[in-house]
């Protein structure tokens, strides 16, 4: 976007945000690898937890998640929020103190009791399939 002048022409561009969000960010945390801090159940959602981030100083960026890179999704379909490494613990601990990280115990406990219940349904899966081949063994002799 551009800003005209008084003279009726055309100045410099006007950068909208980009170098206000830029001061924000602490140089002690733009050091090592992108890690992954945070999720979004889409990019909107996302990008609030990345401004968040950023008013505590921490540079991030988006991304979509692994098997869900698809363009045609568009703003649908879950986000990785990536942190430098040097700002992980200071962005888990922003996200945990907003209660947008589940704490160690619950994550372990879930993942528990997903596993057991997808065990359940393949055991399921499995007599139901038993008993139908049971059945037309029986209806064919």
């Amino acid at each position: 976007m551009t800003e005209p002048n008084g003279s009726g022409g055309i100045d410099e561009p006007i950068e909208l945000g980009v170098r206000s969000q830029a001061q924000k960010v602490k140089q002690e945390y733009t050091h090592g690898e992108l890690v992954k801090v945070g999720w979004g159940k889409n990019q909107s959602e996302a990008e609030m937890v990345q401004m968040m981030l950023l008013e505590e100083g921490i540079p991030t960026t988006v991304r979509r998640s692994a098997g869900f890179d698809v363009p045609d999704f568009l703003a649908a379909g879950p986000r990785d929020v990536m942190a430098p490494s040097s700002a992980a613990e200071a962005a888990w601990a922003v996200l945990h103190e907003a209660d947008l990280l589940p704490s160690e115990e619950v994550g372990e406990k879930d993942s528990r009791g997903r596993a057991f219940r997808a065990f359940v349904w393949v055991l399921i899966l499995f007599l139901s399939l038993g008993v139908v081949v049971i059945f037309l063994a029986e209806v064919v002799s």
